[in-house]
């Protein structure tokens, strides 16, 4: 089999591949153009950044059957229209976590005991000790924002520094602390009593901007806060304000919000408080030749037809099994993205339960579907429909199935039940005329709504105006009402609304929404696919 190389690489992968009998071709630099003019060779493709793998590629390559991304971001690959033709794409997700777990380390002590300050004063030719007197790290605490790949290795190696490990993840549980020797804790107790805060979170709806002027705020005065996970997680100009006024103490930034940072959009110029990298968290020897070697590795598989663990869309099914499932993977990985935002806590178990035709078939994948939508919106790596079973069982979530022929009340129904420590949430889908998505139940209340974009779930006391008071607020707001479901809970008096909007509600919108009399509980649940 010939694979094309289109980006550089590092060797070793190269020669992974000729060493097992692959035909390599090394051509970089290739526009549109002259890629679509040779791809119709190769059953797979390599690629980095560069080279861009559009629709119009992948359909002039006729032979084509994997792509490889050597790292992490697949942006410039047409997913999607890979996915339709059957290619695999496949990337390198973890090649890079010791490096960002050093790099993050590094950051941690230039702050401490202001290296690079100290540096570029004897290079001046100063001699300025008492200018750069640190501090130590043994007995302080330091505060891990997302306790995942990466910040439990940041935990191990500051708690041989002899620091108090505590940190903030809502979707691990409190065995997966124990064993990291981790204080979970809520965010706002990690803020008020941390010496240090490092960010180890994917950017998400929900982490975008999670650390700003309020929160910042809430810290200890002269915390020292790192970052070397997403650069939007981050408000850098709040940031820059409380270094200003000795809120912070320091500061060590390798990711920005905007890239690259350029001296006019920079907040931090001429702070010596600060430590700067321009984003070089994954960027050693060792991580480069990760990347290619696992890529190499995940292309090889693909091509011998073995399961992929590092696949990023879906893995073939016989065409029998996938023309009878293929309606319902929108609809199961909606159902797991919206259980996920109605838990009250980390997951523990999954349930997943067939009624009607779909018990007399395979659906694992389906189970899968929902797995990867309950995960994929508190994780920071990608879960696709190869890795998802994997990563249930490393965050310890029991994944069950249950078949039956037909439902009390619902014929060809699937049910989705997510229990957590609190409790547990369930969810019940079909489609109608085999092809439109609708929730029919939330728990014990009968709904009907279609699960995609925002939605707002409203559990209120029955009274009147409760619909009046909601719409007043949304439309002041200018914020459009697409659709509304109203429908009856078990508790007497209560009903619970399912309202569809056109757009995101802002968190003073939510919080005026919260503040309704008679408002029970409010959740906005954005139904985007990943």
């Amino acid at each position: 089999m010939k694979i094309l190389v289109s980006d550089d690489v590092a060797v070793e992968g190269v020669n992974l591949l000729r060493h097992n009998g692959y035909d390599v071709d090394i051509k970089v630099n290739l526009d549109e153009k002259a890629l679509i003019s040779c791809i119709g060779a190769y059953d797979g493709l390599i690629t980095r950044s560069m080279t861009h793998v559009t629709e119009a590629v992948i359909e002039a390559a006729g032979k084509l059957k994997v792509i490889g991304r050597a790292g992490v971001g697949v942006d410039s690959i047409d997913i999607k229209t890979a996915t339709q033709r059957g290619i695999i794409v496949v990337n390198a997700p973890t090649a890079n976590t010791v490096a960002a777990t050093e790099h993050t380390c590094a950051m941690i002590m230039a702050i401490t005991r202001h290296i690079p300050q100290a540096h570029n004063s004897l290079m001046a030719g100063e001699w300025q000790r008492e200018r750069f007197t640190g501090i130590q790290l043994k007995d302080k605490t330091i505060g891990i924002i997302g306790v995942g790949r990466i910040g439990s290795r940041i935990a191990k190696r500051m708690q041989a520094m002899e620091m108090r490990t505590i940190g903030y993840d809502p979707y691990i549980p409190a065995e997966r602390g124990q064993q990291l020797g981790v204080e979970l804790v809520d965010l706002d107790t990690l803020l008020a009593s941390a010496d240090y805060i490092t960010l180890h979170t994917p950017l998400t709806k929900e982490t975008r901007g999670m650390i700003g002027a309020a929160e910042i705020a809430k810290m200890k005065r002269g915390v020292r806060v790192i970052n070397v996970s997403r650069g939007a997680v981050l408000d850098i100009q709040a940031l820059a304000a409380a270094l200003q006024s000795g809120q912070v103490a320091g500061a060590a930034i390798d990711v920005f919000p905007e890239e690259p940072l350029t001296q006019d959009i920079n907040p931090f110029l001429h702070m010596d408080q600060v430590v700067l990298t321009p984003h070089l968290g994954a960027s050693t020897v060792e991580a480069q030749i990760g990347v290619s070697v696992d890529v190499a590795k995940g292309v090889m598989a693909a091509l011998q037809g073995e399961p992929v663990p590092t696949a990023v869309n879906m893995a073939p099914v016989p065409p029998n099994v996938y023309n009878v499932i293929r309606p319902y993977f929108d609809l199961l990985e909606r159902m797991g993205i919206m259980g996920v935002y109605l838990a009250d806590g980390p997951m523990r178990e999954i349930q997943v339960e067939y009624t009607g035709a779909l018990a007399d078939t395979e659906t694992r994948l389906l189970t899968t579907a929902a797995l990867k939508g309950a995960l994929n919106p508190i994780l920071q790596d990608a879960v696709n429909f190869v890795n998802a079973a994997d990563v249930a069982k490393t965050r310890q979530v029991t994944v069950k199935e249950i078949k039956s022929q037909a439902s009390d009340t619902f014929l060809d129904a699937v049910s989705l039940r997510i229990r957590t420590e609190k409790g547990e949430h369930t969810l019940v889908g079909m489609l109608f005329n085999k092809k439109e998505p609708k929730i029919v139940q939330i728990d014990s209340c009968r709904v009907d709504f279609t699960p995609e974009g925002y939605l707002l779930l409203a559990p209120h006391r029955d009274e009147p105006n409760m619909i009046g008071q909601i719409s007043t607020v949304l439309g002041q707001a200018g914020i459009n009402i697409t659709s509304m479901q109203v429908g009856r809970m078990n508790e007497d008096g209560t009903n619970i609304m399912a309202i569809a909007v056109a757009e995101d509600i802002p968190n003073d919108i939510m919080l005026k929404l919260r503040a309704i009399d008679g408002i029970l509980d409010m959740k906005l649940i954005h139904c985007e696919l990943h």
